[in-house]
């Protein structure tokens, strides 16, 4: 096309006050700039639009024969840009979260958010870390949520809030009563652990680096179930978030375990490709995530 939105509104403009001048101001442009679009339209397709007399302008033949097209499609592209608009405030909002976040986290949020925007869709992604940040790098989410810090070069890291792994055992595990595990009770125990690209793994090892190579790592699994699941049945002991784990503490299914001189701290963060739109959606959802009372339920 050799017009654009902008020269159509000025053809319009003009056509409807005869004059560049007052079409300029009803559009908040000067007039050399409104003129010169309209003459650049003009050029643009050989043709003349105008017959001019001084200040006025007149459509010719052309122009009259023109201007009822130019109306109709103006005013679909106006009605285009109110439903784009539209579609915004919807606060429809693509969330890509780690499994922990999202499967404990990310439901606190959700009532409140869909009170803000209720025609929102929230489409949730969960997967492991390393998973949710290339979903961001490839502008496949809005938001990533992820239980660990990632460097590279596109990706706008903000910190959030802290976490705590928690060692735990089922009840009758010989480990139970023992309440504080050393590093010979490490050694000898049949670890159950989430994957090695997993965060509660990344913070896992970190912890437990002197004795890495000691460990007997005796299952991993991807989904923090399927390892409450395998360490109540006995087959080992397992390292998991204490957001996974408070309900089976409280129940008496599971029981918590202290480690010794071991910092198993974490903190989760929002994820972000450093190029973006502003979009007041994802500024309202980090305000909802971010709130005290919410984070700390």
């Amino acid at each position: 096309m050799n017009f654009t939105l902008r020269q159509l509104g000025i053809f319009l403009a003009v056509a409807r006050h005869e004059n560049v001048s007052r079409a300029a101001q009803d559009l908040n442009l000067s007039q050399s700039a409104a003129s010169a679009a309209l003459q650049t339209l003009e050029q643009n397709y050989g043709m003349s639009l105008f017959e001019r007399h001084g200040n006025k302008l007149s459509l010719n033949a052309v122009g009259r024969s023109l201007r009822k097209e130019a109306e109709t499609l103006y005013a679909h592209c106006q009605q285009f840009d109110q439903i784009l608009k539209q579609h915004g405030d919807l606060g429809h909002l693509k969330v890509g979260a780690s499994f922990t976040i999202g499967n404990y986290l990310v439901v606190r949020y959700l009532a409140e958010y869909l009170a803000h925007y209720p025609k929102a869709d929230v489409d949730l992604t969960t997967a492991n870390t390393p998973e949710i940040v290339n979903k961001v790098l490839n502008y496949e989410v809005d938001i990533g949520m992820i239980e660990r810090e990632v460097h590279h070069r596109d990706l706008e890291l903000i910190p959030w809030m802290e976490d705590e792994l928690i060692v735990f055992c089922s009840p009758e595990h010989p480990f139970a009563s023992k309440g504080t595990l050393g590093n010979r009770d490490i050694r000898s125990a049949r670890w159950i652990l989430r994957e090695a690209n997993s965060g509660a793994r990344h913070t896992f090892d970190h912890a437990m680096a002197d004795l890495l190579p000691e460990i007997d790592i005796y299952r991993e699994f991807q989904h923090n179930e399927a390892i409450k699941s395998a360490v109540e049945t006995g087959l080992g002991i397992g390292c998991l978030s204490r957001l996974v784990l408070q309900s089976d503490f409280r129940s008496g299914n599971l029981v918590p375990l202290k480690l010794s001189r071991r910092d198993m701290t974490r903190r989760f963060y929002f994820a972000l490709p450093r190029k973006r739109h502003n979009k007041a959606a994802l500024d309202y959802w980090l305000q909802v995530c971010r709130a005290p009372n919410k984070a700390n339920t």
